[in-house]
């Protein structure tokens, strides 16, 4: 990444050295990924969808700890390994949209919130700043190589509400207190960089 790009990497002190933690990073770039991996300060298993491990990416990906995904369902394998990365007190990197888009955070699907509700495992936010710069680019899938991406990590926090409930209601509901953390984030992460 560093030879790529110029990224600038904020807060990154701010991430647990051990135990298991959530990376819930933005999503609107094919490379906010492989960035977060290339600049985090623990080794990251992201998952990532099963479309991607195409060729002579999948023994890569799987190589490095990558968790394949279905998404056309519920992914018990997928779940599984997850949750095995948490509990060996890993860090697990999720996109909690589910996908690329404006990556403002907007619309969470309740995957982030399960797996921190049933790990107990804290989230830090991430913000990928830079990465969807549309001009200049030799390939459309790339940000211009040597721009600046910036990424800023935030504050750990819980997701429960303390009383360890795992119902559909406690899921919506920590997935409601995820998403004002995520935004908050984000518009700080903004504020901070320019960006």
């Amino acid at each position: 990444m560093y030879g790529l790009f110029k990224p600038r990497v904020l807060g990154a002190w701010k991430v647990p050295a051990t135990g298991p933690v959530i990376f819930a990073v933005n999503h609107s770039h094919n490379v906010d990924g492989p960035m977060v991996m290339g600049v985090a300060p623990r080794p990251t298993h992201f998952l990532i969808k099963k479309e991607a491990f195409i060729g002579p990416l999948d023994p890569f990906l799987t190589g490095i700890g990558q968790v394949k995904v279905d998404r056309t369902g519920a992914d018990r394998t997928a779940i599984t390994r997850a949750l095995g990365v948490l509990e060996a007190g890993g860090v697990l990197g999720i996109f909690p949209e589910g996908t690329r888009g404006e990556g403002d955070f907007a619309s969470l699907r309740a995957g982030l919130a399960y797996f921190a509700v049933r790990s107990g495992a804290p989230i830090v936010p991430i913000a990928v700043l830079g990465s969807s710069a549309k001009r200049g680019r030799l390939v459309k899938a790339l940000p211009p190589l040597r721009s600046r991406i910036d990424v800023v990590f935030g504050d750990p926090f819980d997701a429960g509400d303390g009383t360890g409930r795992r119902t559909r209601r406690a899921l919506d509901e920590a997935t409601e207190r995820i998403q004002k953390q995520l935004t908050s984030h984000l518009e700080s992460a903004r504020r901070l960089t320019g960006l």
